[in-house]
């Protein structure tokens, strides 16, 4: 059964764009702009490139961290020991102490704001023992999170010919940050930190040139260059913006808010049907009800170009035969949406509500329709 539905969707307000508007061209070696609702690549120059990410690789540190802290394995105020090895860190540093007490809410900061080597080190070491096992639990939970072009090989992102990812891989880190952690993601915005007599200003210039921006992290060696990863919430709409290996800490701003920019200027995040919203009814066979409702079990929305959102045409294909039982969630059907002919993209619906098995004469009568009908 194939039930198209071929409309040209009219329930948006948006105003056509005379002509499509191309990406900008940015000084840089790699970028990706996503849509954080719905996981969407907007805009992209080779996103899954592997690449050194520098410091960038402190967003996953703070992933764990972050984790920890949820589990209740670590506590803001709980003191961490300083060992040698962090103390002794190379690169940026807080500048800890083995004979001074530092907690752990002073190493998050130390890690956001002032890119701590010796931070990520002394965080590491108290999450996993040492820096090495704490590799280990990064590389699992990137795997975990889809990060597929994805190795980490310590937690501060120096050079090791072991470590590598890809802008693709950073913006699903920065999207998960953002998504699974709101009550610590607020830390990326503070724009300095002080520790022993130290006042440390935070490198990403975007918290200072645009209101919206609120995160994430620079990074920078001489073999990558000099890399963003930033995110700004505009109105309801959050973009995350990765890019790297630009030429200074100026053009990697100055590009991240170009692509901001484009990526909130000309496209629209849309909800297309709400949660629980029929698209349509299928036929189901042996069950207590013939049909069943079709649709998404949470809202469904979708990055588009603002040219595009008035011309999105919308077919919806049923798995038939449709056999009960049916669990509410389960499954059922494809929803699949173009624009101008070029397909946007394929999407499972589901059943609305459950359908139990129909009693016995109920299951023979189908059984024997289902029969006929395939003959």
């Amino acid at each position: 059964m194939r039930l198209v539905l071929a409309v040209l969707i009219s329930l948006f307000s948006f105003a056509a764009m005379a002509q499509s508007v191309p990406p900008p061209a940015l000084a840089a070696n790699t970028w990706v702009l996503v849509d954080h609702a719905t996981g969407q690549v907007l805009v992209d120059k080779d996103a899954d490139t592997r690449i050194e990410p520098a410091s960038l690789t402190k967003l996953m540190t703070a992933y764990l961290t972050f984790s920890a802290l949820k589990a209740g394995t670590l506590t803001p105020d709980q003191v961490v020991p300083v060992s040698t090895k962090a103390w002794r860190m190379e690169g940026s540093r807080m500048f800890i102490e083995p004979n001074k007490p530092v907690t752990v809410d002073e190493l998050i900061r130390g890690v956001i704001v002032q890119s701590g080597n010796d931070a990520c080190v002394a965080l590491a070491e108290a999450i996993a023992g040492s820096e090495e096992a704490f590799a280990a639990l990064m590389n699992r939970e990137a795997q975990r999170l889809g990060m597929v072009n994805t190795n980490f090989a310590n937690s501060t992102g120096l050079p090791d010919p072991q470590l590598y990812t890809t802008a693709r891989d950073l913006a699903l880190l920065a999207s998960a940050i953002v998504r699974d952690f709101p009550e610590f993601y607020g830390l990326y915005s503070l724009k300095e930190f002080t520790y022993n007599g130290i006042k440390q200003p935070n490198r990403n210039r975007l918290l200072y040139m645009d209101a919206t921006v609120d995160g994430m992290k620079t990074g920078h060696t001489s073999t990558a260059g000099y890399c963003l990863v930033s995110t700004a919430q505009r109105g309801t709409r959050r973009l995350i913006s990765v890019v790297l290996g630009a030429a200074s800490d100026t053009v990697r701003a100055q590009e991240s808010l170009k692509l901001l920019n484009f990526g909130f200027q000309f496209y629209d995040t849309v909800k297309l049907y709400s949660a629980d919203e029929a698209l349509s009814q299928f036929r189901v066979w042996k069950g207590k009800e013939n049909e069943v409702a079709v649709g998404f079990i949470s809202d469904f929305v979708m990055s588009l170009p603002k040219e595009a959102a008035q011309k999105v045409e919308v077919s919806l294909e049923s798995r038939q035969p449709l056999v009960a039982p049916l669990e509410k969630g389960q499954e059922v059907g494809t929803l699949k949406l173009s624009v101008d002919g070029k397909p946007l993209g394929e999407y499972p619906v589901v059943a609305l509500k459950e359908v139990p098995v129909a009693g016995f004469f109920g299951r023979l009568w189908d059984a024997i329709v289902m029969f006929f009908k395939n003959l």
